[in-house]
């Protein structure tokens, strides 16, 4: 009886006839019949299972099973008769196993790739074909595409992913002309084998890396300290003329969720020096698809179609920075003029920056048509930089994202989306990136809807005619009314406080005070009365409403002293009716409303919110005759669009009390088309627009055009309904971590406190305030939030009123002595790993300016101030912590309905606090003095813990709010878990560690600016031996103090990251910084799974400041993995580590024979057991 004792395995049934015995559920750890929901939740943990759990299993020749652990003793003799359960239900199980065995088969998908070197045209027309322009006439496109004495002009050497039609690497594959330099498409599905034949025809050597696909060693394509032997490296670097197969699997952890779509996005590139060889031009796309869904199944992939979808497309959004190519030197010759040309030139470097979709830029991306009322697969992805940030914009058309209705989707580097479009709206559409700097860069392409036969798709119900009356018009807009920081109550122009930089009017400075343009709404068409309009809205224009099915007629009249337009997200229109120009062929009369003129905008919203979504979704309203320079100057309101029934007569959305609409923006003013007007109303003869400093000074970080407190009316009861519907506008800057201090909201069904807004998206909060006070929302991004995008709102207590979580004692007291003091810091102990990576020595290697020291250079020792846990009040023995959390501080756990107790001592030379996220803290702003100790309390009501579809712990940090930005910098943050109540130990504090995983790490992804720490003069003198005072501090010495840290180690160096195979892993991902901390997680050889309101399947996740997030994850794949960001300055300033996975024992693996023979004991076991 020793296997149903150690041995667990899980049973798939059809769901008609679903055996439920008492099991030992993955989920939750403890015995209970688990529901269908449940019995999918142990499978997709387990990776069993994929799309249809009841009626599908996959067997490979070894299967993997659980190891004893898992089954605890208790639990056995708890229930005595578990083993003659365990016992049938693995008979059954084994010939469920053995029967389904025989249908089960392997599919092999063959591709003959070879790398090429060939010149590559980003604008092959030599047009900007969004307006008809010559290269030479266009004032942007000139820029990247005009060739000159010192610049390449518009084409370039490349190296790329092509594929042939057999071994003798002859003939090319046919291949759509959209693709443009991206690669082949690779697809494959459930049980598949992908077996890709490389051939190297270029100069240099290469590889080809799969994301999203199980590989071994000898194939993973990768290239970095992996502790494997040289004959297995032959995979990483595949030299000129060399060839080398790759063999990867599509097992079923590596294919989409039930909740997914039925194909997943991921890609392929080559990894020696990933920046670089992807800047070459090494990507490409590629799918994991649920079993059944491709069609056609030759050998050749190329033939391959879908069955559930008419059209896929697979567009990379990328700001290509031939800058960094392998190629830079042979473009460089085609200059008129190469030996004039300086490589260092920041105008040289720009201009080589090219921002594309698929290597198009400025519409001349060919050939993407589709059928109207035809479901169309959009595969999206982003890869590049710091400036990858990208917010993918279809005109006339809306998508579902991830089951969610929207028009735009964010992209970032090594960020995979799948959208499902079915195009409604017949013609020439834009497809653009919304960010700013990248729509004047040429981020455009067109997309074509056309009428192929008489079928008509589902039109919604018709609903009512929404009448709106709007105007634009100039007005003189203060950004601080009050003319003080409302938050601190000091002076906007105290000398040396962040403010001063904004409104100040010294050195010609404007001040706060901009002339703008803003929407107002009038009453009826006669334009007299104007309606008024909410003061927290501030510069917002009217909130436009509708409701599935109905049509909006806006009545436009311009009051300005130019031309402007509406153009709104989310709606459906005709040519006639769209409020932006473009060559589409035909005639725009809304794209640009001439001074004293009136336009009648006709909208209609043929799709709602999705049957995923809340009942209103927002959207964005803009001006979009210049869509850059318009918005800049004011022009901007909100859009919501519901489902059927969701308005009431008052048109709010029924049963929610108050709503707030939030748009978070660094409004610059120096691309408004009033800055020649404010320079000559505010200015003085000391301006100018050319300084930097006066640049800096005109970009104004607003939450609905007002700063630093200065935004009224954010007033609620404790118990309301309270909807917060938020947006974002701008550039790459506009990264923003939109925090609500004391309440938590729920975004897709999960808790949150704080939310991610970039260019043109939009996310509605559903907040339920138990918390009375006064409390900040802000952005955390840290420039941001020194720089005035900070309010307050208020909670009161309101009679009739209850809230819904009422005060009660505590579950459980449970106690963390914590300090915060000093220490020596490494970032880098060792250089070992760094230099083994990048195959050089210490003076050649991207990390030296970093950790490597000199005459103004500080080196990877730093002092810092850090967090850690002692045993009890004495504060005398610290307690054990894991190797990996470095240098944060220790993980905090709680679970709903208790209280955490934390006993707080200042052991450093300033004073710090401790302040947590998502749950209610007691003094959680007090500055405790040096050498002080403080014990505070955090309540951690429903609010704040995990919803019914969130992970069974969810993700927050801590950190010392004194001084946010420094004391972040500093080292203060730890996580902070917060879980369902029985999911954590209930011994002593010692073991209060998850039931329901075998591991947990937490990592935070942070690029540590040491040139904002406390510390900075002290590591001058330390380090340095110089005097802070007199020392320059430069561009190169402010640039070798950013250390991008994995818990505060770079180059490989954060230890500790070791599991086992089979274990459950649950991952705490934490994101802190400033605008340049943007982090794609990426974790090799892996796949885990993430929750919203759906279970999603990922090998890469985005961080940004202020997001947390647990992901799970099944350790399957036995071997030394590279973990790091994806963004490529991060990867060359050592953003990189590795975790390891060791291999079961042996006896933790059954072979399929043993399972076989196994079988033949079921009859005879029924028998015993009747």
């Amino acid at each position: 009886m020793s296997l149903q004792r150690n041995l667990v395995i899980f049973l798939t049934c059809q769901s008609e006839c679903l055996l439920c015995l008492p099991i030992w559920c993955h989920r939750r750890r403890s015995y209970h019949r688990c529901s269908p929901a449940e019995w999918t939740n142990c499978f997709h943990l387990q990776g069993f299972v994929s799309a249809a759990p009841w009626t599908h299993f996959s067997l490979s020749a070894e299967v993997s099973l659980v190891p004893p652990s898992f089954l605890p003793v208790s639990a056995q003799r708890s229930h005595p008769n578990m083993a003659r359960r365990l016992w049938l239900l693995l008979s059954n199980a084994l010939l469920f196993l053995s029967f389904g065995a025989e249908g089960a088969y392997s599919r092999e998908r063959v591709y003959y790739i070879g790398i090429i070197e060939d010149d590559w045209s980003y604008a092959p027309s030599e047009k900007n074909l969004l307006t008809g322009q010559n290269i030479a006439d266009d004032e942007h496109a000139s820029i990247f595409l005009e060739r000159g004495k010192d610049r390449i002009g518009s084409t370039y050497k490349k190296a790329m992913y092509r594929e042939y039609t057999d071994a003798t690497y002859s003939h090319l594959a046919a291949r759509p002309d959209w693709l443009g330099f991206l690669g082949p498409v690779l697809r494959a599905e459930l049980d598949d084998v992908v077996i890709i034949h490389l051939k190297n025809f270029a100069n240099r050597s290469y590889s080809i890396h799969p994301h999203g696909l199980f590989y071994e060693k000898n194939t993973e394509g990768a290239l970095y300290p992996d502790k494997t032997p040289n004959n297995w490296k032959e995979d990483d670097s595949v030299p000129p003329g060399g060839s080398y197969t790759y063999r990867w699997e599509v097992r079923p952890r590596f294919v989409p969720t039930n909740d997914d779509a039925n194909c997943l996005t991921w890609i392929y590139h080559s990894h020696i020096d990933t920046p670089k060889d992807i800047a070459s031009g090494l990507i490409g796309p590629l799918i994991t698809c649920k079993k059944g869904i491709l069609k056609n199944p030759g050998r050749q992939v190329s033939e391959s179609a879908r069955k559930d979808v008419d059209q896929d497309i697979y567009l990379l959004f990328s700001v290509v920075d031939e800058n960094l190519s392998w190629y830079l030197e042979d473009n460089i010759k085609r200059c008129l003029e190469p030996d004039r040309v300086s490589s260092d030139d920041s105008e040289f470097e720009e201009s080589n920056l090219m921002h594309a979709i698929n290597g198009y830029t400025f519409g001349n991306l060919p050939g993407i048509k589709l059928c109207q009322h035809r479901p169309v697969a959009w595969h999206l992805f982003g890869m590049g930089n710091e400036v990858d940030i990208h917010s993918a914009f279809f005109h006339g058309n809306t998508l579902l994202d991830r089951g969610h209705r929207t028009d735009t989707i964010s992209l970032f580097p090594a960020t995979f989306a799948t959208a499902a479009m079915v195009p409604k709206m017949r013609g020439k559409w834009l497809l653009s990136c919304q960010v700013n700097d990248h729509l004047q860069a040429g981020m455009q392409a067109f997309y074509e809807v056309m009428s192929c036969d008489s079928s008509s798709g589902s039109t919604p119900t018709p609903g009512v005619v929404r009448n709106f009356y709007l105007a634009a018009e100039e007005v003189q807009w203060n950004y601080a009314p009050s003319e003080k920081n409302l938050i601190k109550n000091t002076s906007l122009t105290e000398e040396g406080r962040a403010s001063e930089v904004f409104f100040s009017r010294n050195n010609g400075a404007i001040g706060g005070t901009y002339v703008k343009v803003i929407y107002k709404e009038y009453t009826d068409n006669t334009f007299t009365h104007v309606k008024a309009s909410p003061s927290d809205h501030g510069l917002l224009g009217p909130v436009l409403r509708a409701e599935e099915g109905d049509i909006l007629r806006v009545t436009f009249q311009n009051k300005a002293n130019r031309s402007y337009s509406i153009h709104p997200h989310g709606l459906h229109y005709e040519k006639h009716f769209q409020g932006t120009s473009y060559e589409d062929g035909s005639d725009n009369p809304g794209s640009h409303v001439d001074p004293g003129k009136e336009f009648v905008y006709t909208w209609r919203v043929l799709e709602g919110p999705s049957s995923s979504d809340s009942l209103c979704i927002p959207y964005l309203y803009y001006s979009a005759t210049d869509p850059v320079k318009d918005t800049n100057s004011g022009l901007v309101g909100p859009l919501l669009v519901c489902k059927r029934g969701a308005l009431g007569e008052n048109g709010i959305q029924k049963g929610i009390d108050k709503e707030f609409f939030l748009l978070f923006s660094v409004m610059d003013e120096n691309l408004s088309w009033y800055l020649n007007e404010n320079i000559k109303l505010f200015g003085t003869a000391e301006t100018d627009e050319e300084d930097d400093n006066f640049v800096e000074s005109n970009k104004m970080h607003a939450i609905n055009g007002l700063m630093y407190g200065n935004l009224p009316g954010l007033e609620m009861c404790a118990g309301d309904n309270v909807m917060w519907y938020t947006f974002g506008l701008g550039t790459e800057a506009d990264i923003h971590g939109v925090y609500f201090e004391g309440n938590t909201f729920k975004k897709q069904s999960s808790t949150r406190d704080t939310v991610s807004l970039f260019p043109h998206t939009t996310a509605a909060l559903f907040m339920q305030p138990n918390n009375h006070g006064i409390f900040e929302v802000d952005c955390r991004t840290t420039d941001h939030f020194s720089a005035g995008m900070r309010h307050l709102y208020k909670v009161k207590p309101c009679k009739g009123k209850r809230t819904h979580a009422t005060r009660s004692d505590p579950t459980r007291i449970v106690k963390y002595y914590i300090s915060a003091e000093e220490i020596e810091w490494d970032y880098s102990p060792t250089r070992h790993w760094e230099l083994e990576k990048h195959n050089t020595n210490p003076e050649e290697s991207p990390g030296n300016i970093f950790v490597g020291k000199g005459e103004n250079r500080i080196g990877s020792r730093y002092k810092k101030v850090v967090y850690r846990e002692y045993t009890d009040e004495t504060f005398k023995t610290q307690k054990a912590r894991e190797e990996h959390l470095s240098i944060l501080g220790p993980i905090i756990h709680g679970e709903v309905g208790e209280q955490i107790l934390i006993i707080f001592k200042n052991k450093a030379s300033r004073p710090y606090s401790i302040t947590p996220h998502g749950v209610k803290p007691s003094g959680a702003h007090v500055a405790v003095q040096p050498g002080h100790i403080i014990e505070l309390t955090w309540d951690i009501p429903v609010s704040s813990g995990p919803t019914n579809s969130d992970p069974n712990c969810i993700t927050y940090a801590y950190f010392s709010s004194v001084d946010y930005i420094k004391d972040l910098f500093s080292g203060l943050l730890g996580p902070l878990v917060i879980c369902r109540p029985g999911t954590l130990g209930r011994g002593a504090l010692v073991d209060r560690r998850r039931r329901d995983t075998d591991r947990e790490f937490a990592l935070l992804f942070l690029v540590y600016d040491e040139n904002q720490s406390w510390y900075l003069d002290d590591n001058i003198k330390t380090y340095l031996g110089v005097d802070p005072g007199t020392f320059s501090k430069d561009e190169d010495f402010e640039e070798s103090n950013l250390m991008h840290g994995i818990n505060g180690r770079v180059y490989g160096n954060l230890h500790g990251l070791v599991m086992k195979e089979n274990e459950r892993v649950d991952w705490y991902l934490l994101g802190m910084g400033n605008e340049i901390d943007m982090h794609t997680v990426h974790f090799h050889a892996e796949t885990f799974i993430y929750r919203t309101d759906h279970v999603h399947r990922a090998d890469v996740f985005d961080l940004f400041p202020g997001t947390f997030q647990t992901v799970e994850m099944v350790a399957a794949n036995p071997g030394t993995w590279l973990l790091h960001c994806h963004v490529f300055d991060h990867i060359h300033a050592g953003m990189e580590t590795t975790y390891t996975i060791n291999a079961a024992a042996p006896e933790h693996k059954v072979s399929f024979k043993t399972l076989l023979f196994a079988s033949g004991f079921s009859l005879l076991a029924r028998r015993m057991y009747r």
